[in-house]
């Protein structure tokens, strides 16, 4: 179910979300299978931090990793990732479903990674669900600022 506070954001916005089976997207790479997309198009969401005291809402590329030197540069503090009780309380989203449309008081990162493609796919609000947009409607729909703050995941094998 996505809450009522981002489907007013999506519906002022002319989006509608994708929803899925409770619990089967739990990971970017399950959530790509279920959109049939490449991993990166998943706009992962994930709550910082810093050691002033604010919140950094980072959302990049499902097939990225945060490199916390360059979210230290961007953010001008130390920061580290939110556990599951700060990240709920400060977004109202739990892990998994944190949204970037509907929060209050969170800087909002937009990593450059999501350029590279014309349709990303940020939660709606639940681990279940996805939005499709452009990386532009991203950025004018949350008012968050555009960063370099990942860098490629190991490959393994």
């Amino acid at each position: 179910m996505i809450p009522e506070k981002v489907r007013q954001v999506l519906e002022s916005n002319g989006l509608r979300a994708i929803e899925f089976e409770e619990g089967s997207t739990s990971t970017a790479q399950d959530a790509a299978n279920k959109l049939e997309v490449q991993v990166g198009q998943i706009a992962k969401s994930l709550l910082f931090i810093g050691k002033n005291g604010r919140f950094y809402l980072l959302l990049c590329s499902g097939d990225r990793k945060v490199s916390s030197s360059k979210l230290k540069s961007v953010t001008g503090v130390k920061s580290r990732m939110a556990n599951p009780e700060e990240t709920h309380r400060a977004t109202g989203f739990h892990p998994g479903g944190v949204c970037p449309f509907g929060v209050d008081d969170i800087d909002i990162l937009i990593d450059e990674s999501l350029k590279e493609y014309d349709t990303v796919y940020p939660a709606a609000g639940n681990s279940a669900s996805g939005v499709p947009m452009t990386f532009d409607q991203l950025v004018r729909i949350t008012g968050g600022n555009t960063c370099d703050c990942t860098e490629p995941r190991a490959k393994k094998g």
